[in-house]
This record gives C-alpha cells, structure tokens and sequence, in this order.
C-alpha cells in the first residue's frame, strides 16, 4: 500500500444514463463495489465522497458529505482533499469500469513531487482520474468561493505533472482506463469491454 487516500465521487447526476450511475451493475456486480475492492489494494484510506444513503452501508467504507453541496465535481475533489488521512490523495468517479492499477501506480510514484498529477491526452485533461495533494484546498476553495466550478480552473495555482499520452499508452494503449458511463449505449459498451473471458471465447462446449 502507499501513503496515499483513495476518494471515489459519487455526485453525478446521470441525466443523460436514465438510472442512477452510483447504483450500476455489470454482470451483476455492483460497479461502485468493484471500484472500492480494486483500489483498496492501493491505500488503507478508501473512502466515498457524496451523499450518503442507504446502499452504502454494506460497502463498509467511510462516505464523506460534498461540502458544500452543490458544486459539482470540483466541490466532490474539495470535499475529498478536506477528509483525507494522507497528505495526497487519487480521486477517480463512480462510473469507470476499467480502471489500470499499473498506470495508477505509477501516477502514485510520480506524485511525491508535484500537487497534481493528471493524465492528458491530446489537449484534454482527466481531472477525475487524478492524483491531488492538500495544496489545492486553497486554491479549489477560492474558485467555489467566486462561483466557478470548472474542474481543472486551480491546475495553474498548483504545481502539476501531466501524464503524457505516450506514458499512458505504455499501460493503457487504447486509455480505456478513462471510459465512463454517461449513457446507455456506453453501458451497453462497459457490458461488453467487461465480459468475462468464458463468455468472449463463447463459454463452454
């Protein structure tokens, strides 16, 4: 394990999706649980950052409230960074179903000397699968305070370490590790990327 906090933000909408994200299955597992099982490997500080509620309960983790409410995922990340144990924290969202744990690693590794790590590819960035330390609450806090909500608005208050899209593809070559589900045909996309290796030779016989 590293000296790292793990947040996952459960605060989406799915407006597009039509179903509630954080309550997803794929093959009948609960994604969120897959999620938390799989990164708890990384760090003995796993937590959810949303609004609680009855489900959570048997996930056995620590659900920390967005506050204040009704920022976004900026507000999730700040809620996150206030709640964390460890200096630094990899935030990710609910919806990611195939998430690298090489390629998260070694973010973590690069982290000890920067207050962000985030992936880019091409001109975008992925400010939900990212590593972020305690340096950006001011920062973040003082974008909430001036209404703005756009998630990567404090990177250039801080000190940031882009992963670079030929970095990424040395774990991820088709960066996979940053599809989530918005919508039905991209959960009908997870259903298939996450078959079971049984089920893609075609099962048994």
């Amino acid at each position: 394990m590293y000296d790292i906090s793990v947040a996952v933000l459960t605060g989406g909408r799915s407006q597009r999706l039509g179903t509630d994200k954080v309550l997803l299955r794929l093959h009948g597992e609960w994604l969120l649980e897959r999620i938390l099982n799989s990164l708890a490997v990384l760090s003995n500080d796993v937590f959810i950052v949303g609004n609680d509620r009855p489900e959570f309960e048997a996930l056995e983790v620590r659900v920390v409230a967005d506050d204040p409410a009704g920022q976004g995922p900026l507000g999730g990340i700040y809620s996150g960074l206030k709640a964390m144990r460890h200096p630094r924290g990899l935030f990710v969202a609910c919806d990611m179903p195939l998430l690298n744990l090489p390629l998260l690693r070694y973010m973590i590794l690069l982290s000890a000397d920067f207050d962000a790590v985030v992936p880019a590819v091409g001109d975008l960035i992925e400010p939900l699968h990212a590593i972020y330390s305690q340096a950006c609450i001011r920062p973040i806090e003082e974008l909430l305070q001036r209404g703005e909500m756009r998630v990567s608005g404090f990177l250039a208050h801080v000190r940031v370490r882009r992963v670079t899209e030929d970095e990424l593809s040395l774990f991820d070559p088709q960066h996979l590790s940053f599809f989530n589900i918005n919508t039905a045909a991209d959960l009908d996309l997870a259903q298939r990327l996450t078959e079971p290796a049984g089920r893609q030779r075609g099962g048994e016989g």
